[in-house]
């Protein structure tokens, strides 16, 4: 398990094993999501990286006009 310190600075260094295995980059924005007294980080990705993620999904029957209120 990868451990950090918080600095007086409130400030805490991503252990290297994380930000490979995460493939941070520096300046790269990231989101921190308290869950129940834990701490999720979440790196924010540019739009461009979703290109072609329904690519060869089933697109029919997904949602109409009708499913609107």
């Amino acid at each position: 398990m990868a451990r950090a310190t918080v600095s007086p600075k409130f400030q805490i260094v991503i252990p290297k094993e994380i930000r490979e295995r995460l493939d941070l980059k520096p300046g790269q924005q990231v989101a921190l999501i308290d869950r129940d007294g834990y701490v999720a980080l979440v790196p924010q990705r540019p739009i461009s990286e979703l290109r072609g993620i329904l690519k060869g999904a089933p697109l029919d029957d997904y949602r109409d006009e009708t499913d609107r209120y």
